[in-house]
């Protein structure tokens, strides 16, 4: 996914830098980035974070930073930020989303001019220097984001660091989160407002789908409005998003306690204990257990010294190491138990197979799984929270095969919980999950307890529905 924070202040922003940004690491373990404006200058450094904490990489460069305006970045995979020479100035840019049409925006930039491109990843061109491609062949640099906007299929937020301040500006459709805060003598801009509290900042306000800000240590000026047409990733309340934010107002954790609760109204099983999944399931399974009323526990915890979130390794093998590794049995909670748990959702189904067979090896009577969300059934095209390369990496798409012969058939039906086509793909996961049960959530009852109106949501991954109120 990826995440980033920008500050401006009367003081020396470093420290503010340092902290907001590394608040982020949740959301990649690939790359970390920041940049200062300096004495007309632009400090910058990058370093690979695949191994280690960002702190632990940034924490010698800290002392070398001294400005007043400074824009951070946690990178999926990217080196950023990219520095930029342009007849606009000398800028450095950030940008957090995903572009589908790529190749388009390569062969626009070298439509518009003499361009090249030197920060590439074998034959992959580098997402944010095409991206300041574009903006650099604008009069102006709110020009030249408003044309970001208009060129990106998929999602593209992005800050910009330049002599006359900090230019923040939320993907079109407002698909991820960008958030202001303020203090004395001090801006900020975040993805996350769990970045603001420890550093003694307010959140001020969430920037509208497409609006454009640029904040200096002065203050923070609106330079283009909102659009009306927002679609905020939905997943972020389910998962990737950090409990202690909130977005759109919108606290995470009370949420996912909606989410759990939801599936308890649903639910009639007898079971010993709700547990979570740790950590993202653990809020749900709280929810869950407080409106069932039987107790949670925690018959596994996590490991969280060393090991990072499963989702984000490139490798598949590493990634299902991760999910082992960093999940510890507490053996005398399983044996004879009739264990339910909650999960934010069910992508692949490989590691979940692995916990579930661990606790029958350790006694577990019964195994239940309640999902948070729907059955994932369309690969996201807007944001990068899971590896997946392959529609066929989604376990909805394996029993779509295996009970159709094509995992593109009736679509509509498998995505509908009114179905007998849905009950039998549900029936062929659990099988394969060897769970006792297996219930999904309603998408009705996630858009309930998110709280929003479902057009301003983005549901694709589970509806394939692409615009607002349930278009195709």
């Amino acid at each position: 996914m990826g995440g980033f924070f920008a500050v401006a202040s009367k003081e020396n922003c470093a420290s503010d830098l340092f902290f907001g940004t590394d608040y982020h690491s949740h959301l990649g373990t690939q790359r970390g980035g920041m940049a200062v404006f300096s004495k007309g200058t632009i400090q910058r450094v990058i370093h690979d974070i695949t191994n280690a904490q960002f702190r632990t990489k940034f924490d010698e460069d800290l002392p070398k930073f001294n400005g007043h305006t400074g824009i951070g970045v946690i990178s999926d995979y990217d080196d950023q930020p990219v520095l930029v020479g342009s007849h606009l100035g000398t800028y450095a840019v950030v940008t957090v989303g995903v572009i589908q049409n790529l190749d388009d925006l390569v062969a626009h930039a070298f439509r518009h001019g003499r361009h090249h491109f030197v920060e590439m990843s074998g034959s992959t061109y580098n997402p944010t220097e095409v991206v300041a491609a574009i903006i650099s062949q604008a009069d102006s640099f709110v020009q030249g984001i408003e044309r970001v906007q208009e060129l990106v299929d998929g999602s593209c937020s992005l800050l910009l660091l330049t002599s006359d301040g900090v230019y923040a500006a939320r993907d079109r459709y407002g698909r991820t989160s960008v958030v202001t805060g303020t203090r004395d003598g001090a801006y900020a801009v975040s993805m996350e407002t769990s970045a603001f509290p420890n550093l003694d900042y307010e959140t001020d306000r969430f920037l509208g789908p497409g609006e454009i800000v640029r904040m200096t240590p002065d203050g923070i000026e609106q330079l283009k409005a909102p659009g009306d047409e927002m679609q905020i990733c939905t997943f972020l309340w389910v998962y990737y998003g950090y409990p202690a934010s909130s977005y759109e107002g919108i606290s995470t954790e009370e949420t996912r306690y909606r989410c759990g609760a939801a599936l308890a109204r649903r639910d009639d099983v007898e079971v010993d204990m709700a547990a979570g999944i740790p950590d993202s399931g653990t809020a749900h399974a709280i929810g869950y257990a407080n409106e069932a009323r039987v107790p949670y526990m925690r018959p596994f915890v996590k490991y969280t010294p060393t090991w990072p979130r499963s989702f984000m390794p490139q490798n598949q093998e590493i990634r299902d190491l991760v999910a082992r590794m960093k999940l510890i049995p507490v053996r005398s909670m399983v044996k004879d138990r009739r264990i339910l748990f909650c999960e934010d959702s069910i992508v692949r189904g490989t590691q979940l197979r692995d916990i579930v067979q661990r606790l029958y090896d350790y006694g577990a009577k019964e195994v239940h799984m309640r999902p948070a969300c729907p059955p994932l059934t369309f690969g996201c095209r807007y944001l990068n929270f899971s590896r997946s390369r392959s529609i066929m990496d989604l376990a909805t798409r394996r029993a779509i095969k295996e009970l159709e012969g094509n995992e593109e058939s009736h679509l509509d039906e498998y995505s509908d919980p009114t179905t007998d086509r849905y009950n039998s793909m549900v029936d062929s996961i659990r099988h394969r999950l060897k769970l006792t049960t297996l219930k999904y959530q309603k998408l009705d009852d996630l858009v309930e307890a998110v709280g929003l109106p479902k057009c301003k949501l983005c549901t694709y991954c589970w509806d394939g529905c692409t615009g607002p109120c349930g278009s195709k």
